[in-house]
């Protein structure tokens, strides 16, 4: 009996031992994970950096902020500081530095994101042909990723109803500036009026458009005389000659 007490005693010393040592083991790692800087803390700072610098991005911003491996170990820093790396860009895939510079830690490290624009940009809605008049059935909104398009498209169809098709246009394409132009209001071979204003005088004549023009554009005029000379293109079939 007494022989199994004594087991009974060594057995319960044993578990208590065991116990006490886990409790100490957890107790060591909860406060060794304490000494590490947060990994959640430093995806958070890059988000609210990137957001804060595409505020002014038209359209509505989606940041991404990539995966930083868990296993990192960094020392616990009392402010993160985010910082863009040279030649990087708030725009599509980028890379954000982050940085502990504290007398309890000194560290940097990049972490990947991507910032995404979504914006509502003007597209073709069936095929126009060179030299078309764009209308409003011509085009359409789409919304679309800004950062995985041409640069210099259009969102408001005020700047492209009533410009001409520049080249022939397909179902789908979104618009951009080289692919319109404004009408002509002067044409090649079209008699014209030359004006020349200054202080106190306006001389008028005529002559011959040599080249085809938009409003404010310049353009070459033979006058009577056969002298070629050049104006500004305006309304009403006038060219504005500079005294």
């Amino acid at each position: 009996m007494q022989t199994i007490t004594m087991r009974c005693m060594k057995f319960t010393a044993y578990w208590l031992t065991l116990s006490l040592f886990t409790l100490v083991r957890a107790f060591a790692q909860q406060k060794n994970d304490h000494a590490h800087q947060e990994i959640a803390l430093i995806k958070n700072a890059v988000e609210v950096f990137l957001y804060n610098n595409a505020a002014n991005l038209p359209g509505q911003v989606i940041v991404n902020v990539g995966q930083i491996d868990n296993q990192l170990k960094l020392a616990k820093c009392p402010r993160l500081e985010p910082f863009a790396p040279q030649g990087s860009r708030f725009w599509g895939r980028t890379s954000v530095g982050v940085r502990c510079e504290s007398e309890a830690a000194t560290w940097t490290i990049y972490v990947q994101a991507e910032v995404n624009v979504m914006a509502d940009i003007l597209h073709v809605t069936r095929s126009v042909t060179r030299g078309q008049t764009i209308t409003h059935e011509d085009i359409a909104l789409q919304n679309i990723n800004l950062t995985q398009t041409p640069d210099s498209i259009f969102t408001d169809p005020n700047q492209v109803i009533g410009k001409i098709a520049a080249t022939n246009l397909t179902a789908g394409q979104p618009l951009r500036p080289q692919m319109l132009r404004a009408p002509y209001v002067i044409l090649r071979g079209q008699m014209v009026n030359l004006v020349v204003q200054g202080r106190g005088f306006n001389i008028r004549s005529e002559g011959k458009a040599l080249t085809d023009a938009a409003e404010g554009q310049v353009v070459q005029v033979r006058n009577k005389s056969g002298k070629i000379i050049s104006g500004l293109a305006r309304n009403n079939s006038i060219v504005e000659i500079q005294p």
